[in-house]
């Protein structure tokens, strides 16, 4: 792990990483266990892959916990899932201040247990001048719901004329996102095998890169990010550049 660390380049690294935990029922499954047994040993991975980001100077990172559409999950499994989100929230957040990090909550957070609405709001509250890191838990989260409130919202604000329809641009639509203050997404990494995005972040992912891995999210640790990050830096990012430009931007870093 610390040869593929060395091979990272400190000034390529992605500004802002999301991932996609995926993997934890399939974990336990075949281990003989319920599903539940799979949400609970995740936390370790996030332990993980929180040091490697800090191990790597990643200033943004956020955190695919919870998605509008994982209400349709049998119940037991809902109520397990915010009792741990609570309780690891409760439970980690006087490490996370000392590390300097921010928490901040995308998503429909308001519809949430209010006991872990609380906790959050909290927390988020405590952290928020925090610089070293941020990091961004999206719960509740839907990238489709997340851009008609945007779009919404900038038409309220047309009829009662505080923007001009001829004004808005992507700069005027980032602005009324939830991730407004925080740069587009860089790196996109998804356990588990599957190779979809699930409605998350479309808007702030339009020109991220994607990274899939087999391993199931329990089981991701340092290492499986550093190759991911590794893998990243591997990648011609053009941005409808053509090469040599590309090339020219970098040749400074080399």
């Amino acid at each position: 792990m610390q040869t593929l660390l060395q091979n990272i380049h400190p000034d390529k690294v992605p500004k802002h990483v999301a991932i996609i935990m995926d993997g934890n029922g399939r974990w336990a499954q075949k281990k003989g266990l319920i599903r539940t047994f799979g949400h609970r040993n995740s936390m370790n991975s996030i332990k993980s892959t929180l040091e490697a980001c800090q191990e790597l100077n990643i200033p943004y990172i956020t955190l695919y916990a919870f998605s509008s559409e994982n209400w349709k999950r049998p119940e037991q499994e809902i109520s397990f899932l915010m009792d741990l989100l609570h309780k690891s929230l409760k439970q980690n957040l006087d490490k996370i201040h000392e590390n300097g990090i921010r928490l901040m909550a995308i998503g429909k957070t308001h519809n949430l247990p209010e006991k872990l609405s609380s906790q959050l709001e909290y927390s988020i509250e405590k952290t928020k001048k925090n610089q070293a890191a941020t990091l961004i838990l999206a719960l509740n989260y839907s990238a489709r719901h997340e851009i008609i409130r945007a779009t919404r919202s900038i038409a309220q604000k047309v009829t009662e004329g505080s923007i001009n329809l001829n004004d808005i641009n992507t700069k005027v639509f980032k602005d009324h996102l939830y991730t407004a203050e925080i740069p587009d997404v860089d790196l996109i990494i998804r356990t588990s095998g599957e190779q979809r995005i699930s409605n998350f972040l479309l808007w702030q992912a339009a020109y991220a890169e994607l990274y899939f891995t087999e391993v199931l999210w329990p089981d991701f640790r340092k290492k499986d990010f550093f190759e991911a990050i590794y893998n990243y830096q591997k990648r011609e990012r053009r941005f409808g550049k053509i090469e040599e430009q590309i090339q020219d931007q970098y040749s400074n870093l080399s």
